[in-house]
């Protein structure tokens, strides 16, 4: 008895191991693969200007001394006095061209919010809502122009707004950020604003406040985590936005609105909640513009300000971002000059594209990035361009803010050049500075990171910056500073000049996207080779303990075992060699399904050769095809959780809401599998194999599926039942449910502690253990995953039945080899697919935008980072990973039932562990070819939009199966 307690130990502290192992492995690949860019300390500073090739804005002001005094010396001793000390205040590294900045930001604004329904091939009915927005770009004269606005991936929140502030771009591993944003360190936008003396405030979303919690004169924070709260931030803003626009006592205003991002999140952009919080922000917007209009008269307080309205990313149709897909990429930028100007380009620009909107006026739609927008707004204010950026100024946001002719652009007082030649020159000059200012940034990035860029790509971008400099010494250097009309350069020379610069910029930015991450090739080879240990160190000891226990056979004592293990190592090696195409990646889990369906055909063509469980065999196989369904929903980016948690049914399945039948079958159907997993509990403790506290707990789980299903009808779109089940509304039930569970299993575990089952009683107490321990999850599990939960669950419940009986058959017919671990290796390998089945057929996929945030806000209004995550990895893994991982047991004690009692007394405990380090094997197997994928393609133009997340995942999931493998350890066998 004591040398079995001894190894039994002995087996927990294996998977100890293993799990450290693999966490060290993990830790030391990703500091090796997501690094973030070096950080520089550096900042601009207005100084710095004197030590660029161009011109500054005293530069300009010298030009307008000298030409003033050849006409009046008198009157330039009175202007030098009057104008200089505002260029000293306003003007930095080029003239200021607006006064005051309104931002408003309306979060997961998607492109085709703002854009006209004429620009897209189909009209869908959240279009067209934003009226406001396009009454002002169609409107003749007025500066106003929707721009198309790209984002970099990752499209989370705080990323974007580090990169709509600092002009760079974020590397993936911020992700890990998004929900506690550290303050930003490197220069940035708001920095500058507030180091020259620019007032900021902000109000709306508190990641402002964490971003850059010194930088505002006043804000007005709201907590913003809490997905299912649409109105709190929204309300604040308003309440605070529209009295701001009537004080003197800042020059850019931030309001961040949030309603629209929560509204997708909760119902997807097909929602009626969407359709009206873009209508209020219609109203919200109109009020804005008319107040700034009744103000921008001459003299008035808003004369010159420039109105931005601008999404920091877009959303899917089920209303997630976080990846790279061109709806969560695609966000738009509305820009409003309150100037009297028709300076915008023209339509025709190349960047530009032009149609009739819905009431048939011609209207401009531009396009450009966000890497932009940091030093856009830098140059309109007058700023030093934050360190770090490497964006371009757009031209044509800035000329439609700046390209006035106005004499105070460029502090000349020579009207006979026409208003777009003096804009275009200074464009120029703006550019000159904003290029001058990446190169500088590159050199010292690069002379100051450990790896940096290549030398080749260095002197690239050497030579195109060399290019532009030589053209702009040969035509621009004396003429921006000429006193003559005929010197200025003609425009085929302006166009190269501009070319050359644009040139510089893209291949730099180009660059930056692709060589961004400083990959430590060293930490992730040890990364790798870790990993491959661990693989050495699970078959090591599965052979250990086949050997030790006497549990070896010939591989020609039983053909079908020895080809069902043979082809089960093989499904293992096909499906992680699979990761090495992005193609395979994003098909995985239909790779997956096709591979499980292939082991159930192979299994119903031996059943049909013994002419034993061929019903069993056709029922895992129509499973599995019911499975693939499933995961071809999901894939489409409108998973099972669209059609089963919306209230509105999807689009994309053809499910309309005038279809009454579907509609009530989308509400029966999840009630009625509550009440088939009832049934099946009702039937197991009824036939006596629960007894005591076991009793209790599944009885408290069918009544938590009772709860679960009145808190379903409370919301269900059946006319009648809403006003039945009205009472069960609200947090009390999740709740309940949750504190249920929790009680259910601090029970068992309470129970394990003070006692223990003879060894002749260990199969039966296993199943029962087994059954009692998901029983206690499921409820939970169930209710996080919506309304497709109890389908998910009895589905897990029927494969996993099949997979037991179609082995059981196997063991009756061949009980001589059941002991030895390649018996097990066919059913393990097709449970771990079962397994990565149903994360796919769940709705879900290996990237940020496949987490169902609304689920970890069940229960609970308020947000908590410890409760929320605990949620979210429930719902994210708990179908595909622990659930799973609680059930094997099931395998070797069904098996083993009919050993005799000095037979399962030695051979129990040794197959339990065995199985467990299969398992543990075949996700180790995954995984490390997930690391070796993501090294070989780390220079892949996918790589933070489909490498990354897979690798993200993939690791998340092998510790957490380990750390349930320890736990079920301690369970199973102690």
């Amino acid at each position: 008895m004591g040398e079995s307690w001894g190894w039994r130990r002995w087996a927990f502290s294996v998977f100890l191991g293993i799990m450290v192992l693999h966490i060290v492995a993990i830790l030391v690949f990703t500091r090796g693969f997501l690094l973030t860019r070096t950080e520089l300390s550096q900042y601009s500073q207005c100084s710095d200007i004197s030590q660029s090739p161009c011109f500054s804005p005293y530069d300009f002001e010298q030009k307008n001394h000298g030409k003033t005094e050849q006409n009046d010396e008198n009157d330039h001793h009175q202007n030098n006095q009057t104008i200089k000390p505002q260029i000293q205040t306003q003007s930095c590294w080029t003239n200021p061209a607006v006064d005051r900045v309104i931002i408003i930001i309306l979060d997961a604004l998607r492109f085709d919010f703002v854009a006209p329904s004429s620009f897209f091939e189909e009209k869908k009915p959240w279009m067209d809502k934003l009226q406001v927005l396009h009454k002002l770009a169609s409107t003749p004269g007025l500066a106003a122009k929707i721009f198309k606005a790209i984002a970099d991936p990752p499209t989370t929140s705080l990323q974007r707004l580090k990169g709509l502030t600092t002009g760079g771009l974020p590397t993936f591993i911020d992700v890990g950020n998004s929900f506690g944003a550290p303050a930003i360190i490197e220069d940035n936008l708001i920095y500058q604003l507030a180091q020259n003396g620019k007032r900021v405030v902000m109000m709306g979303d508190d990641t402002w406040v964490q971003l850059f919690p010194h930088h505002f004169h006043t804000s007005y924070p709201f907590p913003s985590f809490n997905v299912k709260d649409l109105h709190t931030v929204d309300n604040g803003c308003i309440e605070h936005l529209l009295p701001s626009l009537y004080k003197e006592d800042w020059d850019v205003l931030i309001a961040h609105f949030l309603g629209v991002d929560h509204a997708g999140h909760i119902l997807g952009v097909d929602s009626n909640l969407m359709i009206e919080k873009l209508e209020q922000y219609n109203g919200i917007l109109e009020k804005v513009v008319e107040v700034l209009k009744s103000l921008s008269g001459p003299g008035g307080l808003h004369e010159n300000t420039l109105l931005l309205v601008m999404g920091d990313h877009g959303q899917t149709i089920n209303g997630d971002h976080g990846g790279g897909s061109a709806e969560e990429v695609e966000t738009a930028i509305f820009a409003l000059s309150l100037k009297n100007s028709s300076s915008s380009l023209p339509c025709e620009s190349d960047n530009s594209s032009c149609q009739l909107e819905m009431e048939k006026k011609r209207m401009s739609i531009g396009s450009m990035y966000q890497l932009d927008f940091a030093a856009t707004v830098s140059a309109l204010l007058g700023l030093p361009f934050p360190f770090g950026s490497i964006g371009r100024v757009d031209p044509e946001l800035y000329g439609l803010a700046a390209g006035t002719g106005e004499s105070r652009i460029l502090g000349m007082n020579n009207h006979k050049q026409s208003g777009f030649e003096e804009w275009i020159k200074n464009y120029v000059n703006v550019l000159c500075i904003n290029s001058w200012q990446v190169k500088r940034y590159i050199d010292v990035y690069s002379a100051s990171s450990t790896i940096g860029f290549s030398g080749k790509d260095l002197m690239h971008v050497s030579d195109l910056y060399a290019q532009a400099q030589e053209i702009w010494s040969q035509n621009f250097k004396t003429s921006l500073l000429c006193k003559n009309e005929s010197c200025f350069t003609s425009s085929s020379a302006v166009r190269m000049q501009i070319d050359a610069y644009s040139n510089f910029l893209s291949t730099v930015a180009g660059l930056a996207r692709s060589k961004w991450t400083e990959f430590n090739l060293r930490m992730m080879s040890i990364g790798f080779c870790l990993m491959v240990a661990s693989i050495f160190i699970h078959v090591y000891v599965i052979k250990r303990l086949d050997k030790h226990f006497g549990l070896s056979f010939p591989f020609s004592g039983n053909s079908w075992v020895s080809f069902s293990s043979v082809f089960a190592y093989t499904v293992v090696l096909i499906r992680a060699s699979s990761f090495l195409s992005n193609s395979y990646i994003l098909e995985e889990g239909k790779v997956a399904s096709f591979l499980l369906a292939t082991t159930g055909i192979l299994q119903l063509r031996h059943a049909i050769i013994k002419k034993k469980m061929i019903l069993e065999g056709l029922a895992f196989i129509l499973l599995v095809l019911m499975l693939k369904l499933g995961i071809e929903l999901g894939q489409a980016k409108q998973a099972v959780n669209s059609l089963f948690l919306k209230f509105q049914p999807s689009w994309t399945l053809g499910i309309f809401s005038d279809s009454e039948i579907l509609m009530n079958m989308v509400d029966i159907v999840p009630l009625l599998g509550l009440i088939s997993l009832s049934c099946i509990l009702y039937k197991c403790t009824s036939c006596g194999a629960f007894k005591g506290v076991l009793t209790y707990i599944t009885t408290g789980t069918i009544f938590n599926y009772v709860l679960i299903a009145l808190f379903w009808a409370s919301d269900s779109s059946l006319p009648c039942l809403p006003l039945v089940f009205k009472a069960f509304k609200g947090n009390l039930i999740p709740r309940i449910v949750y504190a249920s569970s929790f009680l259910q299993i601090l029970s068992l575990a309470i129970v394990q502690l003070f006692t223990r089952e003879t060894s002749t009683h260990q199969e039966e107490s296993t199943v029962v253990k087994a059954l009692a321990m998901l029983c206690s999850w499921s409820s939970t599990v169930i209710l996080l995953s919506g309304k497709q939960g109890p389908l998910v669950a009895l589905s897990s419940i029927i494969a996993g039945w099949c997979i037991i009986k179609l082995m059981r058959h196997e063991h009756d017919s061949d009980s001589c080899c059941s002991g030895n671990s390649s018996f097990y290796s066919f059913p393990v390998a097709q449970w771990s697919l079962l397994a990565t089945s149903l994360f796919f057929c769940t709705g879900h996929w290996c990237a940020f935008d496949g987490l169902r945030y609304a689920a970890a806000f069940i229960g609970f209004d308020e947000f908590n980072l410890i409760r929320q995550a605990f949620l979210l990895t429930l719902d994210t893994f708990g179908f595909s990973h622990i659930l799973p991982v609680l059930g094997l047991p099931l395998l070797v004690a069904y098996t083993l039932q009919k050993r005799q009692a000095k037979q399962k007394s030695s051979l129990f405990s040794v197959c339990l562990c065995q199985v467990f380090l299969m398992y543990g094997l075949i996700m180790a197997v995954s995984v490390t070819f997930t690391i070796l994928c993501v090294t070989i393609q780390r220079r892949h133009l996918m790589v933070w939009g489909l490498f990354a997340p897979k690798f993200v995942f993939d690791v998340v999931g092998l510790i957490l199966s380990d750390f349930v493998i320890c736990l079920a350890s301690l369970y199973y066998l102690l």
